[in-house]
């Protein structure tokens, strides 16, 4: 295992996706430091995250709040703090106190990243932890005949896969999202909720961009447990002709995934027993370093062989 940390240390990684699937990608890679980055979903309407976005025009904290605090020391009392959650009947109930300092900050900091930079060094977080806007907006969803639902609470309550999903409005990624995703040797997508935790950073133009023009290796990380969405009905191939008719490209290389009976027609399958021991929904650090591991090497077996192959055809 210490040759295999000590392997992936040596890249500049780039994580993407929503609040609890990127964090334990986040917390698995924790020890990469400032070489890892985490670009992070921000269009969430629910919980308490919701109630502050309905009380002014914000970006949805909470899933950056939770990528925070997976990177922070846990018996930190930071820690704590920011994952305190008020009970009662109150106007506080439901609030985390972490989603709520996050928010004042942002009223007392010129901008969100600024407010996330200030929490990471009161929470001694060495990984870049990145919005992937710094402007809030909205998921907006198409049915194949036209109508629409706003809101990523009513995207997840969708019956039936959208035809199309967008922004509302469309806004840009920060220069520094880009500037990581241009440096990456591995992005990485996943795991979570297709529609509402993967999907919404590749809506962001720059974001999808900066992946389609990519120097590094591009994978998607697969569910352990059937998400509670139409999306859990599609094949990986489905899903990935989904993507391209929605962002113009197909930007993924390779799929790590418990399920030994996917197969795909268009990228590489990585079938890796993810399962953690005692929490079944969870992956494992140390599987999922070994997944990495094995899909950056096979990866690099595949180019090496291209380059020769090519050199001896030139020849």
């Amino acid at each position: 295992m210490k040759e295999k940390i000590m392997q992936l240390k040596k890249l500049n990684i780039v994580a993407i996706g929503g609040g609890h699937g990127l964090g334990r990608v986040l917390l698995t890679l924790s020890f990469m430091g400032n070489k890892l980055t985490g670009i992070v979903t921000t269009t969430d309407n629910g919980g308490s995250t919701g109630k502050l976005r309905k009380r002014s025009s914000t970006i949805a904290w909470g899933d950056l709040r939770n990528c925070l605090t997976q990177l922070a020391d846990k018996g930190a009392i930071g820690n704590q703090l920011f994952n305190f959650r008020f009970d009662g009947n109150d106007g506080l109930s439901g609030h985390n106190l972490g989603n709520l300092i996050l928010y004042a900050l942002e009223q007392m900091q010129s901008s969100p990243l600024d407010s996330i930079n200030l929490v990471r060094r009161m929470l001694r977080v060495k990984t870049q932890v990145l919005p992937m806007s710094e402007t809030p907006t909205d998921l907006m969803a198409f049915y194949p005949e036209g109508r629409c639902r706003l809101g990523e609470l009513s995207v997840d309550d969708m019956p039936i896969m959208p035809k199309n999903l967008m922004l509302a409005p469309l806004v840009k990624a920060s220069p520094a999202s880009i500037q990581a995703i241009t440096n990456a040797d591995l992005i990485i997508l996943g795991p979570g909720s297709f529609l509402t935790s993967v999907i919404p950073p590749l809506l962001v133009r720059d974001i999808s961009k900066a992946i389609i023009n990519r120097k590094g290796h591009c994978v998607f990380i697969d569910n352990i447990v059937a998400e509670q969405s139409p999306a859990a009905n599609m094949t990986i191939d489905e899903k990935l002709t989904w993507i391209e008719d929605n962002i113009g490209s197909m930007p993924i290389d390779s799929v790590i995934t418990q399920d030994d009976s996917m197969k795909s027609d268009r990228v590489n399958i990585h079938h890796q027993d993810l399962v953690h021991k005692h929490i079944p929904h969870h992956h494992d650090k140390e599987k999922l370093i070994n997944a990495l591991e094995s899909c950056i090497n096979k990866f690099a077996n595949i180019a090496q062989s291209s380059k020769a192959n090519t050199a001896e055809s030139n020849s």
